[in-house]
């Protein structure tokens, strides 16, 4: 073939390759670093990319997705920012200021809102997602942490960690309307779609308390036999059950919430913090402040442990998009910076 006949193919084949790669959402990420402890033993996962995420090499906390938006944000809590990173171009879009020692960070898609816990300042502060702007600022406690929302009353709740109460915000009117006494220390707080109820850890009490959003008040207080320090916490509606994270003593339990017991208990990575699930490969992710991240099969009502892998350093964060099945891990320092980790499932391919 002559040498125009080869340059008409290439641009041919060039195009063609972009047609296919903007089809799929095809994201080209950054090269990885080598010595960064990345160990992921027989976790089923491989290695997309590291992308830097800009700002200092301090501590990260919660994430939080709108797969619609294909927007992730991240609480930057050293910085006291909330970045935002764009998943379908593998780069951050915008880091929103002024939200101090940001730990809790969560999307409502339905209202193109997210709200973010401000430690430093003890606010909850709420930003528009089409403009990444803050909108509005109240009252968050003492200490708040993670938050859920309860759609049908149109409720914010966050866990006042040091505070010992969960704080209760109208997000119509973004105003706090309530401060729920639990009687210890807060972890992390989940709504559960099927009950319609708030459930929060209380750590200090090893118990998991479930607040009804109708009345703001505690219908049920249930221990949890082999807790210490039960922090974080995730539900599963489908099989309706919750996962627990004990960061007192390394502990994965499993609770039937028909019955409201403890069915089962795992070890895990030190320090669990958070959890993550991908309901349609029923995968569940245990990420400890260690690095070590656990990974479970939870179906038919039961979990079975996969197997453990140090993803990267502090790795305590994860954030799973349920279309993709990428996995994004927020590390505070690689190489002199923070970065973000995406991982993919092997499972299913």
């Amino acid at each position: 073939m002559n040498a125009p006949h080869i340059r008409t193919a290439a641009w041919c084949l060039l195009h063609v390759a972009s047609a296919i790669a903007a089809a799929v959402c095809l994201v080209v990420f950054p090269a990885l670093g080598a010595d960064d402890g990345f160990e992921p033993g027989n976790l089923p996962l491989k290695l997309l990319g590291d992308v830097p995420l800009g700002g200092r090499p301090t501590r990260l906390d919660y994430a939080s997705l709108d797969p619609a938006r294909h927007l992730l944000f991240i609480a930057h809590l050293g910085d006291g920012q909330v970045i935002v990173f764009d998943t379908r171009a593998a780069r951050v879009v915008s880091r929103i200021p002024d939200v101090a020692s940001v730990h809790g960070v969560l999307a409502i898609p339905e209202l193109s809102r997210v709200y973010a816990s401000a430690t430093g300042s003890n606010e909850i502060v709420a930003i528009d997602e089409v403009t990444l702007k803050v909108t509005a600022r109240m009252p968050g406690g003492t200490y708040p942490d993670g938050m859920a929302y309860a759609p049908d009353l149109h409720k914010l709740y966050v866990s006042d960690e040091t505070g010992a109460t969960e704080t209760v915000i109208d997000i119509r009117s973004n105003t706090r309307i309530a401060t729920i006494p639990l009687g210890g220390e807060a972890g992390n707080t989940q709504y559960d779609p099927v009950s319609r109820h708030i459930f929060v850890n209380v750590q200090s009490r090893r118990q998991l308390v479930d607040i009804d959003p109708a009345t703001d008040q505690i219908v049920a207080r249930i221990d949890l036999p082999g807790a210490r320090g039960n922090h974080g916490l995730l539900i599963d509606p489908g099989q309706r059950l919750a996962f627990i994270a004990c960061e007192g003593n390394n502990k994965l339990l499993v609770v039937d919430m028909r019955t409201m017991r403890v069915t089962s208990s795992f070890d895990v990575g030190p320090d669990p913090d958070v959890l993550a699930f991908d309901s349609a490969l029923h995968l569940l992710y245990v990420a400890g402040e260690t690095g070590i991240v656990s990974m479970f099969r939870a179906e038919a009502g039961s979990a079975s442990k996969i197997g453990d892998g140090r993803v990267g350093p502090n790795a305590h964060v994860i954030a799973v998009d349920q279309l993709t099945h990428r996995a994004y891990f927020p590390l505070k320092n690689v190489h002199g910076q923070a970065t973000l980790r995406v991982m993919e499932s092997t499972i299913g391919q």
